[in-house]
């Protein structure tokens, strides 16, 4: 008889935004009259730019016509799209072929999808607090044993608190897989270039593989801060790097991002080529290639001018950031994040759990938020707030915040 992947049960309840929005919707049924104002998941709010949105529609006009229109594209992407993602590394400095760069419908599905091409067998180390599908991917395919004590046994866990900046330290424990966000998602750290070196250096002397989120990178605004892990000397051998168009340019709901499985990196005793070679039989086997519309966009995001739309949007949410920590730490809480990363991470005031803190901002301010708990152990003790909001709602935030919360 047919039988179901029992590793789907250890998942702990509904995706994290499940409770958050139930919680949300029985408020705003026992209180139809009050305005709430979200700020707690990290989706984008402002249009696209006119760059973008004028790429999007070249793409829809060239389906129109029997002389322009394409059916399925090659299976790693547009070449035009990721000879201008190579151009894009270049002017970090950094070397990379077409060959190496994968173009997907988003960086979520990458993070999610990219541990099938390793061996179950792997020791899999996530950061605490983490994005929740590092974790959960690798609990669906088996990587992890039974829930206990808020920790799934066989994983290794770095824990990220004030004590270390909110970056992971180096490891104590062998693990083989290796997951690093920086900017990081929930807490707005990023790590320095002698941070991730020391992962590199572990990476190389143990055989082991990065998975590096560099989603937020374009929020960085700190030039000594590196926004790739190609930046590090010896990453191209050791570290895959995800990448997305959703947040700095808006693509949320248009859905693109890319990933690098560099040619150099080895795993085992593999030749040179065989990761990105199974990365790209994975891609060919269960992925059809990205919208042929989605990456006109994409095309215009990184020309001259939609590179300088970009950054606009960018320094308006970043805009947001500062408000919001302005006003949060002129009320004296402790706030982290919000300099370099759209996200801010507050701490609760006295003895309060997330999920009491974030109740209290919900009824007394209406303020909806995200339960730092619900990112892993270390996040219990804050919530996370998204700087990816109307200008005025922040504002407004921030007022009710400042009026209506009893601390």
């Amino acid at each position: 008889m047919a039988t179901i992947n029992k590793n789907y049960d250890k998942l702990q309840g509904a995706y994290m935004f499940g409770e958050v929005a139930k919680r949300m919707k029985d408020f705003v049924e026992k209180n139809p009259s009050l305005e709430i104002i979200k700020l707690g998941i990290g989706d984008t709010t402002q249009p696209l730019t006119p760059a973008v949105i004028k790429g999007l529609y070249e793409g829809v006009k060239k389906l129109s016509s029997i002389k322009t229109y394409t059916g399925y594209g090659h299976p790693k992407g547009d070449v035009r799209l990721r000879n201008a993602l190579v151009d894009f590394y270049k002017k970090q400095n950094i070397d990379l072929s077409i060959e190496e760069i994968f173009i997907s419908d988003g960086a979520k599905s990458d993070s999610g999808n990219i541990s099938s091409i390793f061996g179950l067998e792997n020791v899999v180390a996530i950061a605490d607090p983490v994005y929740p599908v590092y974790l959960d991917s690798n609990v669906i395919a088996g990587r992890t044993g039974e829930f206990k004590n808020g920790k799934y046994k066989g994983l290794v866990y770095m824990p990220c608190n004030e004590s270390n900046g909110f970056v992971p330290t180096l490891l104590k424990e062998k693990a083989d897989i290796i997951y690093i966000c920086s900017p990081n998602n929930p807490t707005g750290s990023v790590a320095t270039h002698k941070q991730l070196k020391t992962f590199v250096d572990y990476a190389l002397k143990n055989k082991s593989v990065i998975i590096f989120d560099s989603c937020y990178a374009q929020y960085i605004g700190d030039d000594s801060f590196p926004k790739s892990i190609y930046e590090i000397e010896g990453a191209k051998k050791c570290a895959i790097e995800i990448n997305s168009f959703s947040k700095w340019a808006g693509f949320t709901g248009v859905r693109l991002g890319w990933t690098v499985v560099p040619m150099d990196l080895v795993v085992e005793d593999t030749p040179k080529g065989k990761i990105n070679n199974l990365w790209s039989r994975r891609q060919s086997t269960m992925f059809n290639g990205a919208s042929n519309i989605s990456q006109e966009g994409a095309l215009a995001v990184l020309s001259p001018l939609g590179q300088k739309e970009s950054k606009k949007l960018v320094g308006y949410y970043m805009e947001n950031a500062k408000i919001i920590k302005k006003s949060l730490s002129k009320l004296g809480f402790k706030v982290f994040g919000g300099e370099n990363a759209p996200y801010i991470w507050l701490k609760s005031p006295g003895k309060l759990t997330s999920w009491e803190f974030f109740d209290k901002l919900l009824k007394e301010a209406r303020v909806v938020t995200t339960p730092g708990s619900l990112f892993g152990s270390e996040g219990e003790g804050y919530v996370r707030l998204s700087t990816f909001a109307d200008k005025k709602n922040v504002e407004k935030a921030m007022k009710s915040i400042e009026e209506s919360l009893k601390i």
